[in-house]
């Protein structure tokens, strides 16, 4: 399988955004691409406020533009993430799995929220997002691939849980910052990819923010022995990768870290709430 992952800077207008999602996908086709990553929030990326004024349904503008794209290139695309209209005033930052005739055949709604400190600044993610309370591994190009986004990175468990469902693919839209991407990003990365032996997929936001945050980019495909296959390090284009199920197939059996699991002993992880 050929991938891509896209990388953008997104910003407060909606529809320059869009183009520029669609431009990228474009690109991603023409290089023979069959499975494209968009990054977190490509629609918009601005303050609490725009967030929750920009929220809108699964039928609103920006799923139906991922739609027309998967369908216009015959490829399966993951839509980043979206703001999802939620009930109590709140929105989803939900991830759309889009098979290739534009049907969406996967939801995945984010299940951690960002309420951290970095670096002085403050981030409260669930100002106005609601999280999510289900895991999602789903058939994708003949593989199952498991979605994740952003922050998720963090609970390997989560990561696990997709690798016991059968995940051959762990997909990472983000909006890393610039301070903790710089610090764990690529780190975290190859190790849900070499724990899991899994292809590992993040598109990732990069740069300053109209709302003054800053994503550290970095986007980049990586696969089951932690191997980084393609990488966009700064600036906005694509990373194209060929994927060999083979050598993951040959990496799981050499090295059956699945199998050995003392799950008797310590468990497995159960899903996320």
């Amino acid at each position: 399988m050929r991938a891509a992952v896209i990388q953008m800077t997104s910003g407060p207008d909606v529809e320059a955004n869009t183009r520029t999602a669609g431009r990228f996908v474009r690109d991603a086709a023409a290089a023979g691409a069959e499975l494209v990553v968009l990054p977190e929030k490509w629609p918009l990326i601005h303050n609490a406020a725009a967030t929750l004024a920009a929220a809108e349904s699964l039928d609103g503008a920006s799923a139906t533009a991922a739609r027309e794209w998967a369908r216009e290139h015959g490829l399966t695309l993951l839509a980043g993430s979206i703001i999802e209209a939620a009930p109590g005033g709140r929105v989803h930052n939900t991830s759309l799995l889009i098979d290739p005739s534009g049907e969406v055949v996967a939801r995945y709604r984010k299940l951690h929220m960002f309420d951290v400190e970095v670096a002085g600044t403050v981030y409260r993610e669930s100002d106005a997002s609601a999280p999510g309370d289900e895991v999602v591994c789903a058939p994708a190009a003949g593989r199952r691939l498991g979605m994740t986004i952003c922050y998720d990175l963090r609970f390997p468990e989560l990561y696990r849980r997709l690798a016991l469902d059968g995940a051959d693919l762990l997909v990472v839209p983000a909006a890393f910052t610039a301070t903790t991407g710089r610090a764990h990003w690529e780190t975290l990365l190859r190790a849900r990819a070499i724990e899991n032996q899994a292809f590992v997929l993040a598109s990732d936001q990069w740069g300053e923010h109209p709302n003054g945050t800053r994503s550290h980019g970095g986007s980049m495909i990586v696969d089951p022995w932690g191997t980084v296959l393609a990488r966009i390090d700064e600036g906005e284009g694509i990373a194209v990768a060929d994927l060999d199920f083979a050598e993951m197939d040959a990496v799981r059996g050499r090295l059956p870290v699945l199998g050995h699991r003392r799950a008797d002993v310590y468990g497995d992880p159960g899903p996320a709430r």
